[in-house]
């Protein structure tokens, strides 16, 4: 963590223009709710998630998945739910289809 910030860059919507695009925006509020969207470097929305204000968010779910998206991008290998950087990976394809729980557990890392 950068000291006083935090090490990534971040940004505000105060007319909501961001947020009718994403499609997040509370006219009735007049502010954007609770939006977190992952693009990756082609601009495509890998991931997203909309929460309203009485649930906070987790950041360190959010780190596994920006870690894994990486990964992903990187090797062409697939993360199951829970995979932590360091943990086995799987190959896509459709031999894996139904199977994940059968090839992979959260403790073979």
């Amino acid at each position: 963590m950068v000291e006083g910030g935090v090490p990534w860059p971040m940004l505000s919507d105060p007319g909501g223009k961001i947020g009718q695009v994403y499609g997040v925006y509370d006219e009735n509020a007049g502010v954007d709710i609770r939006g977190r969207f992952l693009i990756d470097p082609d601009g495509v929305i890998q991931a997203m998630e909309v929460m309203t204000p009485a649930v906070g968010r987790n950041i360190n779910e959010l780190i596994r998945q920006v870690k894994a998206f990486q990964h992903v991008r990187e090797t062409g290998e697939v993360t199951p739910a829970g995979w932590q950087p360091g943990q086995p990976t799987l190959q896509p394809g459709p031999d894996l289809v139904g199977k994940v729980w059968e090839v992979w557990q959260p403790n073979n890392g």
